[in-house]
């Protein structure tokens, strides 16, 4: 994840935080995009159009669960973990 300030401006790389709202709301990556875990299968074929996603939420737990499942289905995407350790890449 080095220069992800920079990848996430060229739009490189994509941050999704799968937290709620309420969470997101309380402190988030700059740039990233909420998008809760519970709807994240609605998201598979926006997802396959873009380079690379990483995935972040509190703790790594729902990030995991999100990244395998988009992995399952052909995104190229990673876990980033706990957002606070994504937003220190940046």
């Amino acid at each position: 994840m080095q220069n992800l300030g920079k990848l996430m401006e060229t739009g490189e790389v994509t941050v999704i935080d799968v937290r709620t709202p309420g969470e997101f709301m309380g402190g988030h990556v700059a740039g990233s995009k909420n998008i809760p875990l519970n709807e994240i299968p609605d998201y598979v074929e926006d997802f396959k159009k873009h380079k690379n996603i990483i995935f972040c939420c509190a703790s790594g737990g729902r990030s995991m669960q999100a990244t395998m499942f988009m992995q399952e289905r052909g995104v190229t995407c990673q876990n980033g973990g706990p957002w606070v350790v994504v937003n220190s890449k940046l």
